[in-house]
């Protein structure tokens, strides 16, 4: 792992240096306190600056490998179940992530963006710091979504590995990087903060969500997510089991055994370039895999930043 010898003082205007990391697949930049893919900054300073959020829209933000692509399957099924059924959903041809545009990248480039008809379904990674001031203001809803942090870094260090062209990753190197807060839209204890104080201060407006609840009870969170998009299940759905096939259908191993995500890209560079088969966003899924990789030190050692970190928040893991 090597830093950047060539780090200087954090700024704001594009065009000028900023400080950058090279330990992970791609190298890292530092923007507004958060680490970002460096190729990926200049769009993400447009989004900031350009992006119009509308009343009606709908953002899923998520910390990377926290269940993204779960939670646009979920949200979309869900939004749209007026407009599409089982057979005919879009999710039966297009991979969760390009039916549900990222803001800013891979697809979801602004001028796209704009083009779409209301209500839009969005997603993304960034912090809530670097959206513009109007997400919080426009009243557009926002779910969020994060996981416990060990399995988070665990499927992060899976993750850089697959994609990665030169040597693998030690998971020695990628937990140092986790818990000093160098990862891509780290660091992470920043990112859950942000939104789940948002989510206090407008719980109305934003929906915390953790991973373990998805997987725990998938019912609920169809439910809560119905009522909280402004499309709950009328008592027909409910006797006639809608909600219930929403899991089904989304549940991880129904999504992993669909044909488009056996094949055909899952995540591309600018130009189209493939770095993830489809296939490869679905690995385990499992709440606890950690145990299978952390030593025990590694584990408290996370444990107590967690704890230090969030002190206080009433965010708890």
């Amino acid at each position: 792992m090597a830093q950047d010898q060539s780090v200087v003082k954090e700024i704001d205007q594009p065009g000028q240096d900023l400080p950058t990391w090279d330990g992970w697949s791609t190298p890292l930049t530092l923007y507004n306190s958060y680490w970002l893919r460096s190729h990926t900054v200049s769009k993400f300073m447009l989004v900031r600056d350009r992006f119009k959020p509308r009343r009606d829209d709908i953002i899923l933000a998520t910390h990377p490998k926290s269940g993204t692509t779960w939670l646009k399957s979920l949200a979309f099924t869900v939004s749209t179940r007026s407009r599409f059924t089982f057979d005919n959903t879009p999710l039966l041809t297009s991979n969760p992530q390009r039916v549900v545009p990222f803001i800013g990248v891979m697809g979801g480039d602004l001028d796209n963006l704009e083009a779409l008809p209301s209500p839009r379904l969005l997603s993304t990674h960034l912090p809530l710091s670097l959206l513009p001031p109007a997400v919080s203001t426009v009243g557009c809803r926002v779910v969020y979504l994060c996981r416990e942090p060990k399995d988070a870094f665990v499927s992060r260090w899976h993750f850089e590995n697959k994609i990665g062209t030169g040597a693998p990753i030690s998971l020695d190197d990628t937990f140092r990087m986790f818990c000093q807060g160098i990862s891509p839209f780290g660091p992470f204890w920043d990112h859950y903060l942000e939104y789940w104080k948002e989510s206090l201060a407008r719980p109305h407006e934003v929906m915390f969500l953790r991973y373990e609840e998805i997987v725990s009870d998938p019912l609920m969170v169809v439910r809560k997510l119905a009522t909280f998009l402004g499309v709950p299940f009328t008592e027909e759905e409910e006797e006639s089991g809608v909600a219930e096939q929403i899991v089904r259908f989304c549940s991880f191993d129904s999504l992993r055994n669909l044909d488009v995500n056996k094949t055909g890209a899952g995540v591309e560079r600018a130009g189209g370039k493939i770095l993830l088969e489809a296939a490869s966003l679905f690995r385990k899924g499992k709440v606890g895999d950690w145990v299978n990789h952390m030593s025990k030190d590694m584990a408290e050692a996370m444990d107590h930043l967690v704890e230090d970190k969030f002190k206080g928040s009433g965010l708890e893991f």
